[in-house]
């Protein structure tokens, strides 16, 4: 936006656009995506462009120490099939049956008198986020789809790949009948501080970032946050874990993506697996150029080997206490030996962010217990902790993860930016009132019988 629009009118803009598009049928929206997409696909030589001088901007900066090789990876729009995945997750959130108008309740609380609870959107989103640039398509896809106008705030690493990710946008929404403003993009921390006081116009904000970014967001406002601070992921090899599992699952959950936030950061090993799976998965780790942070059973262990694993003095140290406190986001491990599940249930939800943690095991039971017992918002059994993600769950993208204990939790996909309102309608003759219903003498009683129904039959 440009300098002379103050946060305040942004806002009420969004507020405006918001309100204006409740009316508009659900193929609008559908189609904004569509001409999105096209948008996209007819300005990638000059995004891609623009990300490549975004990225030689951050080599810079980590040539100065001042951010990590992780967030610059981060940035890469360029790296692998990103541009593909992202332009497929516009078609796929558009592809999804529309959230809204869905009735989760229906009743019947006298003859002409019907209750009905719909799922809506929840208004205006203010998203905040660093690095991956992706990320101002993605929920821009969602926030259309689910009838949210969303303002969008990108980290000042990827400005001018963001800024012309939404200008596309903006060109897409301009062949559309929803409001210029319904997808807002804005530059500066200025402009994210005052935003943060205006709970009148703003329902929601997403913070998407490091622990800092989100302590910071959660501490400035009264609004609502909905978000996670770290990615803190485990994975324990259970007693009757099976190698192979243990070997492809382990090293798949640190490698796949180190520097995203459902990484595995934590190794757990049940004891008696020191001098059989263990060894097997630190070669393989080691062989795949990861640091191992060992505590003294799982480093004797190795230590002991007959053949000590190549890169065994380059990569293995000890850990320290703090070692399980850390999202490393790159190609270290914390690794550490307990004596029972229950001891590892008790580790993960003492020094886990609560974000997705795995179980490698070949027992129903123990599978079970870790499931119910590990109090996080994704847990898996034999299957990597990479799996945590929107467009894998099906979701088309995600907005972010939640790991707090609000309306949405883990990958959040268009159920979790929706809410929902009640709608009643009397078809009485002389409507309704409160006062015919009661006990004693002529008074009614309520019905409250079922409908069946799935969407307001007006």
């Amino acid at each position: 936006m440009g300098s002379d629009i103050t946060a305040e009118e942004i806002a009420k803009a969004a507020k405006a656009a918001f309100e204006e598009s409740q009316l508009l049928p659900a193929a609008v929206r559908i189609n904004a995506l569509a001409k999105i997409k096209q948008q996209l696909e007819a300005n990638k030589a000059e995004i891609l462009a623009a990300n490549k001088q975004d990225m030689e901007a951050a080599q810079v900066e980590v040539d100065a120490g001042r951010i990590s090789n992780a967030m610059m990876k981060r940035l890469d729009l360029r790296n692998g099939d990103k541009w593909d995945s992202m332009l497929k997750g516009v078609q796929d959130v558009a592809n999804l049956p529309d959230p809204t108008g869905v009735v989760s309740y229906a009743s019947r609380l006298d003859d002409d008198l019907e209750l009905y609870r719909v799922s809506c959107p929840i208004g205006v989103l203010l998203v905040i986020f660093e690095a991956r640039p992706e990320v101002v398509v993605n929920i821009a896809a969602l926030a259309i789809k689910s009838g949210n106008a969303a303002i969008l705030k990108g980290g000042k690493e990827s400005n001018h790949t963001t800024h012309l990710l939404a200008k596309a946008i903006s060109q897409g929404l301009a062949q559309t009948s929803l409001p210029s403003t319904y997808i807002q993009a804005i530059q500066t921390r200025a402009e994210v501080s005052a935003l943060l006081d205006l709970d009148r116009y703003i329902d929601l904000v997403i913070p998407r970032g490091g622990n800092s970014l989100v302590k910071a967001i959660q501490n400035s406002t009264r609004i609502p946050v909905m978000g996670h601070a770290d990615g803190l992921c485990h994975v324990y090899l259970d007693e009757s874990a099976d190698r192979q599992k243990a070997v492809r699952v382990v090293v798949d959950s640190k490698t796949d993506y180190p520097s995203a936030c459902n990484a595995a950061e934590t190794l757990i090993v049940h004891t008696t697996l020191l001098n059989s799976v263990w060894p097997e998965v630190a070669q393989a780790l080691l062989a795949a150029d990861v640091h191992l942070l060992c505590d003294p059973h799982t480093l004797s262990a190795l230590a002991s080997l007959p053949n000590v694993p190549e890169r065994f003095s380059s990569h293995v140290h000890s850990s320290t206490e703090s070692s399980y406190s850390i999202e490393h986001l790159d190609l270290t491990i914390s690794v550490i030996a307990l004596p029972s599940l229950h001891s590892a249930i008790q580790f993960i939800n003492s020094h886990s962010s609560h974000h997705t943690d795995s179980i490698i095991t070949e027992s129903e039971r123990a599978a079970s217990a870790f499931c119910r017992g590990v109090d996080s918002a994704g847990t898996f059994v034999n299957a990597s902790t990479r799996f945590a993600d929107g467009f894998r769950y099906g979701f088309g993208t995600e907005v972010g993860i939640s790991t707090g204990r609000i309306h949405a939790r883990g990958p959040v996909g268009l159920e979790g930016l929706v809410i929902y309102k009640y709608i009643m309608r009397s078809k009485a003759e002389k409507g309704h009132i409160v006062g015919e219903f009661g006990v004693g003498e002529g008074k009614k009683s309520f019905k409250h019988a079922a409908i069946a129904t799935t969407s307001v039959p007006f």
